[in-house]
């Protein structure tokens, strides 16, 4: 059963440390297309190509009847299978099945939408089975990214960086994570698009003083533009040094940067997707006007038309015109017609104020004047519009229209150099991003008043002042359990609901009795939240406070002189107090700094954990068990893809095989060829046979049959055709086999003969000698290498070979072509082998190494200083026992 578990840049150095993530994956995911980039050691920092060897992938699945398709090849498929594509799935990722959006989504594409259980969106397939839902269809578009990315790591994939629009709210950042949950890989973080590309501006610069510059992101999806502020504490002042620009990975600047969000402002109406579809409305209504023929339920026409607006557009931005010309559009009727830029413009009139309004938004947010502004970076396909251009000039005046980002490439480059930042496996340029929320989210709870119970509610993250990843603390004088509700003071939507979630704090009377029992005194519940990495508010913890006396002599006296610990701030917030007067701000402390076992046994003894029970009030996430069936499902699909692909390669090699062995076949009844030799008739007979049997078994072959069934096959003919190939193999392979080994045995017989000279001392003259002359002839004699044993063996293995290769060639001499030889290649290579292997254990043998010359005199001098360094010895020590002799004669033992 499947398992059901889930689970260049501007680098100054590149090290691999250990207990780190191997690579990581960055993701940028637009309505339109994404991109992705792959973090590794050793593999070149860039964005990943696709299987068409393309840098940006069509943000697109649909299904070709049973075969699932990615990327363009999904979405070219809606001219032919309109309700089987599913392109630009995020503008309904997270959205209830009532907005607005939904309703315009149905309108871009020809999908069919249902409504959940959750009240969010899921798509049928018009080839029938479950409907599935977004975060699954996104999930496998995110997996098969991860495939393009493992191909290339050659290891598993499982960490992810991906961007999103900052304005993405609590609901949606939630489907995007249930996304990747299901397509098996694990959130790093959400990065904010406009901060990404931010990264990416300063991976290259130095900003000795500092700059403010406003990224403005036209996409298929949205207008964004966010203002961020540039500076490298540590470059040298403008004017010492020239700003160092570096390219990738080539001359990476030294200097770090920190890079500041201060403002923000979006658009989600005034889209590229929009203008495209103002451009195919026109060409159905001059189509339906010209042939009074209604193309309302022709899907594929309008897929069609909604391709050609595409590429229109797309030309508008560079011409004046285009022409269009498509092909039987409907009914067999060809539409033809020229759009101009005046007439594209004009169908976007009312837009043209909503293109630079992000800009205004953001700069008004972050409290800048024009006059602080260096730069805007265009980036988006949308940005190359004119119209849009022309927009963000007549608003900008005179500051500088920067287009020396990629367009395309910037955010997610800026995505994989902040997910190479979180690991320590990878040693980049210091970049400190600070990025903040852009939604402010407040609390509201009851509290009890003189009038009775009143809601107060409280500002916990003000918009573009709140960082990622800060923590507050809110303090409440409670005694019963309570609910804190969490939410964006904006008008309530189906669009963006403003309600988030409702968090219930439990057990609280138990815990303050049991503070109470200790002996605290008027305990408090403190509760900790935190804007998290991935932009969600969330709880991360709930504890009963209590300030608990130590009434040991040691505690007396600490409290007597001071020594005993400030108390917290116990007020409970207030509908007439400021929020920083009921909110503490926190900050983590450095993971190195050390806590004493007496502070953590004192916080321990002053808290009581609390339960958090979470309720969403916006559409419900999915839930585990919801996430974990969808993950299962993707699984099941993928194997059942992967038995479909072996399936085909098997039909292929099959069918491949068939004609290949057929061609033998025909060309050895036609002359006389190398098969014709090495065969029989009756071979070729029974060959042919079940050849043709098979041909024709393959021909009506049915959805049935079984990759197994179909690798039997293929090796039942296989069987007929190897020993025949076999033959031929060997009547060229014995030959060379031979020759080597008569090689091997020349060259063993020559190394016999040179080693018997190294066993057989010269004869020795018979004379006297005096002892110098002993001790010269005993250093100039031979000294034996090899046993005469292990020469009388190498002996008896050339004999050996010898007879047994003579007997094999005697045995192959009358052998025929179409008969199997009596012995194989392979048994001569391994006498050969055997052979070497007793030659080379002795050639490789060290020659022992000559006795040192030794004279006479030079012992007599190396005696007498010995015995002169004994003396002394046993003259300065009294307690030594070596005397002179004893010296001698060790020098002599040694000699």
């Amino acid at each position: 059963m499947i398992a059901r578990s889930l689970v260049a840049l501007a680098f100054a150095t590149l090290s691999v440390l250990p207990n780190a993530w191997a690579s990581v994956l960055a993701i940028d995911y637009g309505t339109d297309w994404t991109k992705a980039s792959l973090m590794k050691p050793g593999v070149p920092f860039d964005v990943l190509l696709n299987k068409d060897s393309k840098r940006k992938i069509h943000s697109s699945v649909g299904w070709n009847r049973g075969d699932r398709l990615f990327s363009t090849d999904a979405f070219n498929i809606a001219t032919r299978f309109p309700t089987d594509s599913f392109p630009s799935l995020k503008h309904i990722l997270g959205q209830q099945f009532t907005s607005n959006t939904t309703w315009y989504y149905s309108q871009v594409g020809q999908a069919v939408l249902m409504d959940t259980d959750r009240g969010t969106v899921e798509i049928a397939r018009k080839g029938g089975g479950a409907p599935w839902s977004v975060e699954e269809l996104i999930a496998m578009q995110l997996a098969y990214i991860r495939g393009l990315a493992e191909d290339v790591a050659a290891e598993p994939v499982t960490d992810v960086v991906l961007t999103v629009p900052a304005f993405f709210s609590h609901v949606q950042r939630q489907a995007v994570l249930d996304a990747i949950e299901i397509s098996g890989m694990k959130t790093l973080a959400l990065l904010n698009d406009g901060s990404a590309v931010a990264v990416n501006y300063a991976m290259t610069r130095s900003f000795p003083e500092k700059e403010h510059h406003i990224i403005f992101d036209a996409g298929a999806g949205s207008i964004r533009a966010t203002v961020a502020s540039f500076h490298s504490p540590d470059a040298k002042p403008a004017g010492e040094e020239k700003k160092k620009k570096a390219s990738k990975l080539k001359t990476p600047t030294k200097e770090s940067a920190t890079v500041e969000i201060l403002g923000f402002g979006y658009d989600t109406v005034a889209s590229g997707n929009e203008l495209t579809r103002r451009l195919r409305d026109r060409f159905i209504q001059q189509f339906e006007t010209k042939h009074k023929s209604s193309l309302e339920r022709d899907g594929r026409a309008r897929a069609r038309l909604w391709k050609e607006a595409e590429r229109v557009k797309g030309i508008l931005s560079a011409n004046a015109d285009s022409r269009s010309t498509v092909e039987s559009l409907s009914n067999d009727i060809d539409f033809k017609t020229t759009t101009s830029r005046a007439e594209f413009e004009t169908l976007s009139e009312d837009l043209k104020t909503r293109y630079a309004a992000p800009i205004a938004d953001a700069l008004e947010s972050s409290g800048l004047t024009w006059a602080n502004i260096t730069s805007i970076i265009l980036m988006g396909g949308h940005s190359r519009v004119p119209m849009v251009q022309n927009a963000v000039r007549e608003l900008a005046g005179e500051t500088s229209i920067s287009q020396n980002v990629n367009t395309d490439e910037a955010a997610v480059l800026g995505a994989a150099f902040y997910a190479a930042s979180l690991s320590p496996q990878f040693r980049t340029k210091k970049i400190k991003l600070q990025d903040v929320g852009v939604h402010d989210i407040q609390i509201s709870y009851e509290a009890e008043g003189k009038s009775g119970k009143r809601t107060i509610t409280n500002k916990i993250f003000p918009k573009l002042s709140s960082k990622v990843g800060a923590k507050k603390t809110l303090t409440f004088k409670r005694k019963e359990d309570f609910d804190i509700t969490f939410s964006y003071p904006t008008a309530n939507t189906p669009e963006f609901p403003s309600q988030i979630m409702q968090v219930s704090i439990q057990d609280v009377a138990a815990a303050v009795a049991n503070l109470t029992s200790r002996g605290a005194t008027e305990p408090v519940v403190k509760v900790t939240v935190q804007l998290n990495e991935n932009g969600h508010v969330a709880v991360t913890e709930a504890v009963a406070y209590g300030e608990v006396k130590d009434d040991t002599l040691t505690g007396k006296l600490k409290n007597l002189f001071g020594g005993g610990a400030a108390p917290e701030s116990a007020e409970a917030p207030d509908a007439s107090e400021s929020a920083s007067a009921s909110v503490t701000s926190s900050t983590a402390a450095p993971s190195g700094t050390p806590v004493s076992d007496a502070e953590a046994k004192k916080v321990q003894k002053n808290t009581v954990p609390l339960t958090v029970q979470v309720t969403p009030l916006a559409s419900r996430p999915m839930s585990s068990e919801e996430k974990l069936n969808a993950r299962s499902r993707l699984v099941e699909l993928d194997l059942a893809e992967k038995a479909q692909e072996e399936r085909a390669e098997a039909v292929n090699l099959l069918e491949g095989y068939i004609y290949r062995v057929r061609d033998l076949l025909s060309e050895a009844e036609a002359s006389e060829t190398e098969f014709k030799e090495f065969s029989t008739d009756d071979e070729r007979h029974n060959f042919k046979t079940l050849l043709e049997e098979t041909a024709e078994w393959l021909h009506e072959i049915d959805a049935d049959v079984t990759t197994a069934i179909l690798q039997a096959k293929k090796a039942a003919l296989e069987a007929h055709e190897m020993p025949i190939q076999g033959r031929h193999r060997e009547f060229k392979a014995i030959p060379e086999a031979i020759k080597d080994l008569n090689k091997a045995l020349d060259n063993s017989r020559a190394f016999y003969q040179a080693a018997l000279k190294e066993i057989i001392p010269p004869p020795a003259e018979k004379r006297e000698a005096s002892d110098e002359e002993d001790v010269e002839a005993s250093a100039e004699s031979p000294i034996a290498r090899f046993t005469s044993e292990e020469l009388d063996e190498i002996r008896d293995v050339i004999a050996d070979t010898e007879k047994w290769l003579k007997e094999k060639i005697e045995q192959v001499g009358g052998t025929k072509k179409n008969v199997d030889a009596p012995f194989r290649a392979a048994e001569i290579d391994q006498q050969g082998i055997k052979l070497q292997r007793k030659v080379v254990a002795l050639e490789k043998r060290p020659k022992p190494k000559p006795a040192k010359k030794k004279t006479k005199s030079s012992t007599s001098a190396s005696s007498s200083s010995t015995t002169a360094s004994a003396t002394e010895s046993e003259t300065a020590s009294p307690t030594s026992t070596t005397t002179a002799s004893d010296a001698t004669g060790t020098v002599r033992d040694e000699l």
